[in-house]
């Protein structure tokens, strides 16, 4: 990565005919021009179309297959899948650390002049530092997060926010953010989005967030490996869409229409020369004309009846590519398709009992009875311990007091950070080893089913982007043997497009055991069919609810 040259502009991120594939030789992009000026700017796309790949090679984290990336001034990063260490504390993660620690050896003297002068060095003009830091993360609304607290003490929520706060900090020339309203609360999503509008460098977000999308200045689309800029928000974009849309389904119709025109009248022309030539016959066999002339004639014929056919064939061919042309430009994406009868559990039949169950969070004690296919929506802010109870409730960690019984087989867990593949494996060893006794071919069938088709089902999980990674735990969970009649889904919507959301309640209507889904996203929670609200807060515990108003 380089500066850009005065030739690159105002342009601040070039990307000058971009190559790129994963080392399987699997392909991104080939040949990519894109620029990004200032402002916001709202990298959009299908699932695995390769956003996310383009942020880590502006911020150097890949390196190109061919083609280059030029940045000018400093790259501030927040992935989609924070590196966190647990044993780090939240000053290590903002990056005030060495600071903290100059400052601390300062206050505490009996220094040489060589390490004075490191010191200071070190401390540059952040003698402010802590101050500037407690200060982002008040506004962050994370005013009870101490510099000094474990990265593992924090909710995923949480830890976006840390990292947030980190870049902000910085305050980078070029900002890019993957994702940053995964695993947000309500209230910590509108201090993002406050956050973000105050922004006056040049900032590039990958987003599904309609509410971030509409706080952006353009959209940036990428599709089938081609970006094109849409000025303004989602909103203009989707008016925009919508009538390319209606314009390529009409041309699809009409093409389809002159298809099936040029076949009618290549087969007319076909019948015609068929008469013509039954009828030449005849006259060459009564010889009503003399044989140099039928003769000529019948040449003349032959070469004009090519000709036809010819003409109509190019017409037909015409018309198929212009059909061919038209269907390319309607953008239809495939669904994800699910049947899981194994999975069914009685209604009224006890599947889960928590008594009294305490974890190392200290949070108030719970108690929960899940009973027959319930599809409990499990609500509350960042930090509640929603993520630990789910994880209690599949074994992992045990409860620190209390008791936890499960009484089906199978509990499928979908974690909020998706990290129970071997990343090592292709999707399909990951499903194998989940269902060790199941014949290949079943397991390529029904990873058909989570759109792995061929060789996608050998692709590498480290390789996944965040909605394909998504596809492969689901299908990791849902395949295993024995099939999962307690299913725990923790912020399933978090990387997922809108098609694709749309597509996974689909999914989920099929699945008849009982469900608990931890989430924020409200309009997915009410189109799973959500039976029962439960709240989870630090003050009051578990506690029963209603459906959030408004939808």
């Amino acid at each position: 990565m380089s500066s850009a040259s005065s030739a690159v502009s105002s342009y601040s991120i070039v990307c000058t005919e971009l190559s790129f594939a994963w080392p399987d030789g699997t392909p991104v992009f080939d040949r990519l021009d894109v620029a990004f000026g200032p402002g916001r700017t709202g990298l959009i796309g299908a699932n695995g179309s390769g956003k996310s790949t383009l942020l880590r090679l502006i911020a150097g984290e890949l390196r190109p297959t061919s083609g280059a990336v030029h940045v000018a001034g400093d790259v501030g990063y927040l992935p989609q899948r924070l590196p966190l260490d647990v044993g780090r504390t939240v000053a290590e993660l903002l990056g005030i650390e060495p600071v903290r620690r100059a400052l601390r050896d300062l206050e505490r003297g009996d220094l040489s002049e060589a390490e004075l002068a490191e010191r200071y060095t070190v401390i540059g003009d952040a003698w402010d530092v802590e101050e500037r830091a407690r200060a982002e993360l008040d506004r962050l609304g994370l005013p009870h997060v101490g510099l000094d607290r474990p990265i593992g003490t924090l909710s995923g929520g949480e830890a976006v926010m840390v990292g947030l706060a980190a870049q902000f900090l910085r305050r980078p020339r070029v900002l890019l953010l993957d994702e940053p309203t995964n695993n947000l609360d309500l209230a910590a999503r509108h201090r993002l989005y406050d956050a973000v509008e105050a922004w006056r460098g040049v900032l590039v977000v990958v987003s599904h967030d309609r509410a971030l999308l509409e706080r952006v200045d353009q959209l940036a689309d990428l599709y089938r490996g081609r970006i094109r800029m849409f000025g303004g928000a989602l909103s203009a974009y989707e008016e925009a869409l919508a009538a390319e849309r209606e314009a390529a389904e009409r041309e699809l119709r009409n093409a389809g229409a002159e298809v099936r025109r040029q076949r009618r009248e290549l087969i007319e022309a076909e019948t015609k020369l068929a008469r013509r030539s039954r009828y030449g016959a005849k006259m060459y066999a009564t010889k009503r004309e003399p044989k140099i002339v039928m003769n000529a004639r019948k040449r003349q014929a032959q070469v004009s009846a090519s000709r036809l056919r010819e003409l109509h064939r190019d017409r037909l061919e015409a018309a198929r590519r212009r059909l061919a042309e038209a269907e390319e430009a309607v953008r239809e994406e495939p669904g994800i398709r699910i049947e899981l009868p194994r999975t069914e559990v009685p209604a009224g039949r006890t599947v889960a009992v928590l008594e009294e169950v305490t974890t190392p969070a200290g949070h108030p004690p719970v108690s929960l009875t899940v009973r027959g296919p319930e599809r409990i929506a499990l609500l509350g802010p960042n930090g509640a311990g929603k993520t630990t109870l789910l994880r209690t409730l599949a074994g992992e960690p045990p409860p620190t007091g209390g008791a936890v019984r499960v009484t089906v087989d199978g509990v499928g867990h979908l974690p909020q950070r998706l990290d129970v593949l071997d990343e090592s494996r292709s999707v399909l060893e990951n499903v194998r080893a989940a269902a060790p006794g199941a014949p290949v071919n079943r397991i390529r069938a029904e990873l058909a089913r989570f759109l792995f088709r061929g060789d996608r089902a050998e692709l590498p999980a480290s390789a996944l982007s965040g909605g394909e990674r998504l596809r492969a735990v689901l299908a990791t969970i849902l395949l295993a043997e024995p099939p999962p009649r307690l299913l725990l889904l923790d912020e399933p919507t978090n990387n997922l497009d809108m098609p694709a959301v749309d597509r996974l309640v689909e999914a989920l209507a099929a699945y008849r055991g009982a469900l608990i889904v931890a989430s924020h996203d409200l309009p997915f929670l009410a189109a799973i069919g959500a039976t029962r609200w439960l709240r989870l807060t630090r003050e009051e515990g578990l506690t029963e609810t209603g459906p959030p108003e408004p939808w």
